[in-house]
C-alpha cells in the first residue's frame, strides 16, 4: 500500500472514531432548563410525542467502552494503513501457522504409509478413506465423485487405461499430468475418407455395421493403415506410451457413435490432465494414487 493511501485510511479511521466521541458528547451534554420538555417534533396518534432526552448514562458508558476497545484494537492489530500493530499479527502469518499445524498432524498420519508400495497402501482401509477425501477435493470435478469420468474425462474405476494403470503410471499421471493430442485428419482424408475410416473404427470396436457402412469400412481399412497405425497400432489396440486409446474395445472417451467418431477424426481431440506435483505433497499424491489403484483393481473390473 502506498504512503498516501495509508495516510488516507489512517486519517479516515481515526476521524470517524473522533466523530463518534463528539456525537456522544453532544448527545449527553446538559440541556438548559426549560419549562416545557424538548421534543423531536415527531407526533403519532395525534398526541404521542417523541422526547429528545439525553442518552441513559449506562448506555453512554457502553459506547465509551466500545470506543476505547477500538483504539486498543487498532494499536495491537493492523487497521491503520501500513501500521501492522504492536502484536505484528497478519492474516498471512495466521494462515501459515494453521497450515503448519495441519501439515504436522497429516505428516504423523501419512508416516504410517510412507514405507509401503502403492498396492499395499491400496489394501489399507484407512489409507483408502483418506485417499477418497483427497480425491474428492482435487479430482472429482473432472472425473466425477464416483471416479467414473464423463465425456472427455477418463473413467478411473475400470481397467481401461490411456497411459497405463500400473502404480508408477498412475503416480506419473498425477504428478506430471498428461497432454493428449489426436491430430485433425479432415484435410488429409476429405469427407469421404473420414467417413470410411470412422466406419472401419466402428468395425474394429466390434459394432455391427449396416449394409451401407460395410463398404465404407472396407475402404477405410487402407486409409487407417496409412494414417492411424503410428499411434493406435495396426491392430487398433492403442499405445499407452503415447496415450493412444484402444479402438477395439467398447470404451470411448468422447463417444463411439458414427458421427462422434467422424468428428474426432476430422477435427482431432485435445485434452490435458494438469500436473499436481506443485499442488499436493508427495504423501497426498501417493494416497490418491493408491485410492485410484484400488478402484481399478476391485473384483469384477
Amino acid at each position: 500500500m502506498s504512503t498516501a493511501w495509508s495516510l488516507f485510511i489512517t486519517i479516515l479511521t481515526i476521524g470517524n472514531i473522533v466523530a463518534c466521541l463528539w456525537l456522544l458528547w453532544w448527545t449527553s451534554r446538559d440541556r438548559p432548563a426549560e419549562t416545557t420538555e424538548e421534543t423531536t417534533g415527531h407526533v403519532w396518534d395525534e398526541d404521542l410525542e417523541e422526547l429528545n432526552n439525553p442518552l441513559p448514562r449506562w448506555w453512554l458508558i457502553l459506547f465509551y467502552i466500545t470506543v476505547v476497545f477500538g483504539f486498543i484494537y487498532l494499536a495491537l492489530y493492523p487497521g491503520l494503513g501500513n501500521f501492522e500493530g504492536y502484536l505484528g499479527w497478519t492474516q498471512i502469518s495466521q494462515y501459515e501457522e494453521e497450515s503448519a499445524r495441519i501439515e504436522a498432524q497429516q505428516a504423523e498420519t501419512f508416516a504410517r504409509f510412507a514405507g509401503l508400495d502403492i498396492p499395499a497402501v491400496a489394501a489399507s482401509a484407512e489409507a483408502n478413506e483418506i485417499g477418497s477425501r483427497l480425491y474428492a477435493n482435487n479430482c472429482s470435478v473432472c472425473h466425477g465423485a464416483d471416479a467414473r469420468g464423463a465425456r472427455g474425462y477418463p473413467n478411473l474405476a475400470d481397467d481401461d487405461w490411456l497411459y497405463g494403470g500400473s502404480p508408477d503410471a498412475i503416480l506419473h499421471s498425477i504428478r506430471k499430468g498428461r497432454n493428449g493430442v489426436m491430430p485433425a485428419l479432415g484435410s488429409a482424408l476429405g469427407d469421404q475418407g473420414v467417413a470410411e475410416v470412422a466406419a472401419y473404427v466402428q468395425k474394429l470396436s466390434g459394432q455391427a455395421l449396416g449394409p451401407a457402412a460395410a463398404p465404407l469400412a472396407a475402404a477405410g481399412e487402407q486409409k487407417y493403415q496409412m494414417l492411424c497405425t503410428a499411434c493406435h497400432g495396426a491392430d487398433g489396440k492403442g499405445n499407452q506410451a503415447l496415450g493412444a486409446p484402444n479402438l477395439t474395445d467398447d470404451t470411448w472417451l468422447y463417444g463411439g457413435d458414427f458421427e462422434t467418431i467422424k468428428t474426432s477424426i476430422r477435427l482431432g481431440r485435445q485434452n490435458a490432465m494438469p500436473a499436481h506435483d506443485e499442488l499436493l505433497t508427495d504423501d497426498e499424491i501417493r494416497l490418491i494414487a493408491a485410492y485410484i489403484y484400488s478402484l481399478s483393481n476391485q473384483d469384477g473390473n
